[in-house]
């Protein structure tokens, strides 16, 4: 009852496929691309809860199912899908085969899929059914093209503070993310995030005055020193936002900045 491709984790294989993002296109015709990104979050998935836009986290991954869902007329097998749309459906499936749970039906003493909340596209009836369509391939939950990225495992809160204009804004990122793409993330908030260098304070031994230091843009936070100490404040009972690291962004062509 397993599907026919064997989930893999290794890096070189995640080649992320985008698509449109809500049938959007350029003035070209051209469709609109999001911005990429390895990592997203809970809050990110939330957003996608139509058929216009709909996007499923499971076992880690975030797919985006809108394309799946406009393929052709699914019918019921479409709502579960919209149903949980935005949300995260690994309780669905298996972790360890990585396809939809099963049990063993009381009745017949069967094994057979477990889908208390209907089954859903790509997952085939019980019995022998002249309406099944089984012309694919791979399941949705395995085909890299509905793929678009992970689920970020933790958050953590930095303060950046635009050292030109003072400008301060609180962020939660991904924390497997490297500053070149929490850079992209600001990007929002900040078009020109580009043209700055980013410093932060770093206690370390070539450090010992503590100064503010160009990050490495290639790492991520831990690995250019800057700690989550969010379950440090946890345990003293201390709301986790008292604290946060801070980054400053130096504007390149600013000459005050020697």
């Amino acid at each position: 009852m397993s599907s026919n491709e064997t989930a893999s984790s290794t890096v070189e294989d995640e080649k992320w496929v985008w698509q449109p993002v809500n049938g959007k296109t350029t003035s070209t015709g051209e469709a609109i691309k999001p911005p990429i990104k390895l990592f997203y979050t809970a809050e990110e998935v939330a957003l996608h809860t139509t058929a216009d836009s709909c996007w499923l986290s499971l076992l880690g991954q975030v797919y985006d199912v809108t394309r799946l869902l406009h393929e052709q007329d699914w019918g019921s097998l479409a709502a579960p899908l919209l149903v949980a749309a935005g949300t995260d459906v690994s309780h669905w499936f298996d972790a360890e085969t990585r396809d939809v749970k099963t049990h063993v039906d009381p009745e017949s003493n069967l094994e057979m899929y477990y889908m208390p909340q209907g089954r859903f596209i790509h997952v085939p009836p019980a019995g022998p059914s002249s309406a099944w369509n089984g012309d694919f391939s791979v399941p949705w939950w395995k085909d890299r093209r509905y793929r678009i990225g992970r689920l970020s495992s933790k958050l953590q809160t930095v303060r950046i503070k635009n050292v030109m204009t003072e400008q301060e804004d609180l962020m939660e990122v991904p924390v497997e993310e490297t500053i070149v793409e929490i850079r992209e993330r600001y990007l929002e908030r900040n078009a020109h995030a580009r043209s700055y260098t980013w410093k932060a304070m770093r206690d370390t031994p070539d450090n010992p005055d503590r100064l503010f230091v160009p990050l490495d843009m290639e790492k991520t936070l831990a690995e250019n020193g800057i700690a989550d100490e969010s379950a440090v404040f946890n345990e003293l009972g201390v709301p986790a936002d008292t604290f946060s690291a801070v980054i400053h962004l130096y504007y390149n062509d600013d000459l005050t900045v020697a």
